[in-house]
This record gives structure tokens, C-alpha cells and sequence, in this order.
């Protein structure tokens, strides 16, 4: 498949002149509510960024330390990630992990794993088509003009290029629902 820029321009990033805030995000369960400090595209609401933590940001679990995992045919923008352990060994325990703390790691997170899955599946017809497609999907999530399906509650599908333990398995039917675009 071919694709055409519509929002992004080509050289710069997916978020170039995305203004972003600070906001305090409630998150965890009614009994016992935690906050956490995310940073949001500017227009969002409150309760956007509340579903934002609470469905869909990795908060615990991601890797201080990533390295790439090279794949022969993949470009080098697309290599997967995985914890570096030796980086991490020389850390002290307690900064090993975190968390997301940029709706912007999800959303680039997001339309990696869906490019990804792309160019696995030889839907693109060239690699600055796939880089297009990555580039207007991470920023029609950002300004919500898309969004990931998630079933019964669930978070968005999504792979380990963030180096989590957490893996979700990509079906057919998975992919053809990643996104619901209004």
C-alpha cells in the first residue's frame, strides 16, 4: 500500500508542533486511587487523560535501559526492543524500571507495533510509506482523531517494543481492529 502525508511533513517528527502539558492522571482502583504525572497533548481533557493512565500507559514494568534487536530486512527505525541487561545490572535495583510518563512513548509505542506489523505483513509498498503511515497514525492518536480499540476493557494491543515483559500476541483479527477512526 501506498500512503500520502496529510498532517505530518516528512524529516520532522510525528508530534512537531504538538503543544503539551503536565497534568496529574487518576489511576489505579476506586478503593484506593493513585495519581500520576503524565505529560498530554494540551488539548486533552481530564477524563482523557485519566483513561489514558489507566487503560493504556505502561506504569510499571518498563525497562530503564532498551537495546535494539536487529532483524534482517527490517529498517533500523522498526528493530524491536528489549531490556539490556548488563546496563541494567549496573543500576541500582530500584531505577532498573518505570514507567511511561509521556502519552507521546504511547503513541509512538502504538503506531511502531502497528508498523511493524505492516511491514511483516508486506503491506507497504516502500519504506517511506511505512514511515508515513507511522508518522500520521502517531499523530492522529495525539490530536484524537483516532483511537485504539480495546474489547471488554482491556488495553490496546500493542508488542514489546518498549522492552516490557508484558506481550500481547497480534491475531489476524486483532490487526484488522487495532483502530477505530471515527
Amino acid at each position: 500500500m501506498r500512503f500520502s502525508r496529510r498532517y505530518t511533513v516528512a524529516g520532522l517528527g510525528p508530534f512537531e508542533g504538538i503543544a503539551v502539558r503536565t497534568a496529574r492522571a487518576e489511576c489505579g482502583a476506586l478503593e484506593s486511587p493513585a495519581a500520576v504525572s503524565v505529560a498530554v497533548p494540551a488539548h486533552w481533557s481530564q477524563v482523557a487523560v485519566d483513561l489514558l493512565a489507566q487503560r493504556a500507559l505502561h506504569l510499571h514494568g518498563v525497562p530503564a535501559r532498551l537495546r535494539r534487536i536487529e532483524e534482517p530486512g527490517l529498517p533500523p527505525w522498526l528493530w524491536r526492543s528489549a531490556a539490556d541487561t548488563e546496563a541494567l545490572a549496573a543500576l541500582p535495583a530500584e531505577d532498573r524500571t518505570g514507567g511511561e510518563t509521556s502519552a507521546l512513548q504511547l503513541f509512538a509505542r502504538l503506531a511502531g507495533a502497528w508498523t511493524y506489523w505492516g511491514w511483516k505483513s508486506g503491506v507497504f509498498d516502500s519504506e517511506a510509506d511505512a514511515r508515513t503511515f507511522h508518522d500520521e497514525i502517531a499523530y492522529m492518536l495525539a490530536m484524537q482523531m483516532a483511537a485504539p480499540m480495546s474489547r471488554n476493557g482491556r488495553r490496546p494491543a500493542c508488542t514489546g517494543r518498549t522492552g516490557s515483559s508484558r506481550r500481547l500476541r497480534a491475531t489476524a483479527s486483532t490487526r484488522a481492529r487495532v483502530m477505530r477512526v471515527p
